[in-house]
C-alpha cells in the first residue's frame, strides 16, 4: 500500500527537498502541494523557483497548488516545511481534521504532549501520540523532528549516553541553506563568519534533553545532561559541522567511543542509510564538501576523536542539514510510523 502525502510550504527550500526525496518513494505518493495564497491554483513546476537539483521532479510539475487548509489537501500524511509562526496556526488544524502531520517546524517540538523524534534515538517517544490525541481531542496528530543542528549532534550523543555522559559543549559551523532561500545576503557572509543565529542556541541546548529523555507513560522526563552551545553561520552551502566536547562520569577511551559510534544501528526503512554514523580516521575529516552526501545525506560523519582531560573527549561531527537535518528526518519519522502501524 502507498500512502498519499502532501507538503505544506512546498515552494521553500525544505519544501523542495521534501518533494525531491518523495518523488520516487516506495511507500509514499505525492498528491498535494500547499503554498501561500498568491500561488494557489498555479502549477508547481511553473511557479516554483527550483534550486535543490537540476529539474523539478515530473510527479510535481503539473500539481496545482492549494491553500494551506485541510479542506483542500488530499493526503493521508502532510509534511510541514512551514515557518514556525505559520506552523503554529496551521498544523493543529490538520491534526484536528485527522491528518498525520510530520513537521520540520519548531512550533510544537517542546510541547509536553508532542513527540520530538529521531528514529534511531528515541522511537519509543511515539507512544506520546496517544496522550496527545486524548489531551487535544484530535483524530490526527503532530510528530516533530528536531532542529537540524540538534539532529546531527544528538545522533552522535546517543551512543555515548551509556558510557556515562554528563556534559556537552558544542560549537556549530552552520551552512547557508539552514537559513532558507534567499537566506543570508552575500555581502554579509562572503569572506566572513557570523557568530549568531537567532534562537538557535536555545534549541540546541533544550531539544537534546527531550530527545534523550524517558517516556513515563504520560510525558517525557528530560535527560540529566548539561548542554551548552555556540552557533555560527559559515560560507558553506550544505552541511553543518560541529565541534563537540563531552565529559563522562568516568574515563572513556577513544577506542570505546569509536566502538560506541559504530554500534548505532540503522533501521530497516526506505530512507535509512546503511550506516548511521561513519567514523573517519583521517586527521582532516569530516568536511562538508566531502562528507555531506554520505548515505544519500542520511548518515552523519564523526572524526578527530581525541581525549580531553581525564574524563573528557572531543570530536568533530558533520551532517547534511536539509536532508538528515530536515526533510529526510520528517520522512524517516513517517516511515517509522508506518512500520509501527501507527499510520
Amino acid at each position: 500500500m502507498r500512502y498519499s502525502v502532501g507538503v505544506l510550504g512546498a515552494t521553500g527550500m525544505v519544501g523542495q527537498k521534501f518533494i525531491q526525496m518523495l518523488a520516487d518513494h516506495p511507500w509514499f505518493k505525492l498528491t498535494s502541494l500547499a503554498a501561500s495564497e498568491r500561488r494557489v491554483g498555479k502549477k508547481y513546476g511553473e511557479e516554483v523557483d527550483w534550486i535543490v537539483s537540476q529539474d523539478v521532479p515530473d510527479i510535481a510539475k503539473d500539481i496545482e497548488m492549494v491553500p494551506m487548509d485541510p479542506k483542500y489537501v488530499d493526503a493521508d500524511i502532510v509534511f510541514s516545511a512551514l515557518p514556525s509562526d505559520i506552523a503554529r496556526e496551521v498544523e493543529p488544524k490538520f491534526a484536528e481534521a485527522g491528518f498525520v502531520v510530520a513537521s520540520n517546524a519548531s512550533a510544537y517540538r517542546m510541547a509536553e504532549d508532542v513527540p520530538l523524534v529521531i528514529p534511531e534515538v528515541n522511537p519509543e517517544h511515539l507512544r506520546l501520540i496517544e496522550v496527545q490525541k486524548k489531551n487535544r481531542g484530535w483524530d490526527g496528530f503532530i510528530v516533530t523532528n528536531p532542529n537540524c543542528t540538534t539532529i546531527v549532534l544528538v545522533l552522535s550523543l546517543k551512543p555515548l549516553v551509556d558510557l556515562g555522559l554528563k556534559t556537552v559543549r558544542v560549537a556549530s559551523m552552520q551552512a547557508l541553506s539552514g537559513a532558507g532561500y534567499p537566506g543570508v545576503p552575500s555581502l554579509a557572509i562572503t569572506d566572513n563568519v557570523i557568530p549568531f543565529i537567532k534562537g538557535e542556541e536555545d534549541k540546541v541546548e533544550a531539544e537534546p534533553l527531550k530527545l534523550l529523555g524517558k517516556f513515563d507513560g504520560q510525558k517525557i522526563e528530560f535527560a540529566n545532561i548539561k548542554v551548552s552551545a555556540s552557533c555560527h553561520r559559515v560560507p558553506v552551502i550544505d552541511g553543518h559541522t560541529e565541534a563537540v566536547w563531552v565529559e563522562f562520569d568516568r574515563s572513556v577511551s577513544v577506542e570505546e567511543a569509536k566502538a560506541a559510534f559504530e554500534s548505532l544501528k540503522p533501521l530497516d526503512l526506505p530512507t535509512s542509510p546503511e550506516k548511521v554514523i561513519i567514523v573517519r580516521e583521517e586527521p582532516d575529516r569530516p568536511q562538508p564538501r566531502l562528507d555531506r552526501d554520505a548515505g544519500n545525506g542520511m548518515s552523519i560523519t564523526v572524526g578527530r576523536i581525541r581525549k580531553d582531560g581525564e574524563n573528557g573527549l572531543k570530536y568533530i561531527v558533520m551532517g547534511h542539514n536539509t536532508v538528515r537535518g530536515a526533510a529526510g528526518a520528517s520522512i524517516l519519522n513517517a516511515e517509522l510510523m508506518v512500520k509501527e502501524k501507527i499510520i
